[in-house]
Formats: C-alpha cells, sequence, structure tokens
C-alpha cells in the first residue's frame, strides 16, 4: 500500500506536477552525487524506503522530509520542487507555484519562490483555519524565519518559547530548534515567511 505522508492540494499546482519534479530531482541531485539510496537514507534520517516512494512518484513527501532531503544533498527545497532557475531574473507563473501543506480544515502552504541551495532563501506564503497547525522538527543550525502577519494571528512556538503575532505584527525565529504554527483564534490566518539557510 501506498503510505502519503502529506495531503497536498490540487490549488496553484496540480499534484501530479509536484510530486513528478520532487521525483526527477531527488533522483538526479542524488544521481548526480553518485549516492546510494542508502547513503541518503543515511545523510537525510530518512529511511530508504520512503526515498524510494519518493524517487517513484508515489509518495508526497511532508514539508519536513523535503528539507532533510534537501539539506543531506546540499540543495534547497526550491530545487526540489523546480520553482529556481538561473536566469538574473525569471517569473514563478501563479500556477507553477507548488503546494506544500494542505490542513484537516483545507489551509494551504505555498513555495512562492526560492533560491539554490545550499545557502538559499525562500519565500512562503502561509493560509490556515482555525484550529489548524504545522510542527517542524527544526531545520540546520543558522537558518532564520521572518514572518509577517496579514490577516488572524499566529501563534509561533520555537523550542519552549510561545509568541503571539497579532495581524499587521511580525515575528522573527530562529529555527534549528522544533517549531510550530497555529491558527488558534477564530478568524482564518494569512501569513507570509521567508527563510534563510546559511551554511557558508
Amino acid at each position: 500500500m501506498k503510505k502519503k505522508v502529506n495531503k497536498l492540494t490540487e490549488t496553484g499546482s496540480d499534484i501530479d506536477c509536484v510530486s513528478a519534479a520532487v521525483s526527477a530531482s531527488v533522483k538526479s541531485f542524488r544521481q548526480q552525487q553518485k549516492l546510494s539510496l542508502d547513503e541518503l537514507s543515511r545523510r537525510a534520517g530518512v529511511s530508504k524506503g520512503m526515498l524510494v516512494e519518493i524517487e517513484k512518484g508515489s509518495a508526497n513527501p511532508s514539508i519536513a522530509i523535503l528539507c532533510k532531503v534537501a539539506a543531506a544533498l546540499g540543495i534547497s527545497v526550491a530545487d526540489i520542487v523546480n520553482v529556481t532557475a538561473d536566469p538574473l531574473a525569471h517569473l514563478v507563473a501563479e500556477e507553477d507555484i507548488p503546494v506544500l501543506w494542505q490542513g484537516e480544515k483545507g489551509g494551504t502552504a505555498r513555495l512562492l519562490a526560492g533560491t539554490r541551495g545550499p545557502d538559499m532563501i525562500e519565500l512562503w506564503r502561509w493560509e490556515m483555519f482555525p484550529g489548524e497547525q504545522f510542527a517542524s522538527p527544526g531545520h540546520p543550525q543558522r537558518t532564520y524565519e521572518l514572518l509577517h502577519v496579514e490577516q488572524g494571528e499566529l501563534t509561533l512556538k520555537v523550542d519552549e518559547q510561545q509568541l503571539q503575532v497579532p495581524r499587521g505584527s511580525s515575528a522573527v525565529a530562529k529555527t534549528a530548534a522544533p517549531h510550530s504554527y497555529a491558527n488558534l483564534g477564530e478568524l482564518p490566518l494569512i501569513f507570509t515567511m521567508a527563510v534563510a539557510e546559511i551554511h557558508s
């Protein structure tokens, strides 16, 4: 039975296209670096079985798994989902923006744009409905997130520290530690987030 580790949505990007892009990218980057599935599994802390499913295009990996695989390959999540390019400037059309998380009530996280890794910057737009939350085990050291709330109120937790970020306010977080975003309010939450991961 195929295990779906993360429910994606067709909003903004067809699920099959995202799966195909992830499958082709992970396999290509792994082969370029002459890494076996066993070695990539060891480096990323992701099971070999999951990597096989990803490369076959039969699993929809969570954001956390994509982050681990990208870090192990020395690339960015944007490299994996093909929203980066080489020109000095390029357009990412609305239909090409992937949705990488969907909440139980229909909330979404969309990777709007990103640079190539290993040092990388990503721009995300999150929409969460009341009661939805997302948790991450943490990113590599020297990972920073800048968040701005456009609507509702964000409950941001980083390790043991919790912040309430109301509409119109921003927050800065060091997210090597476990962290989470939640909508504990009664209104839909919309926030934008920039992620910077610095290795050099």
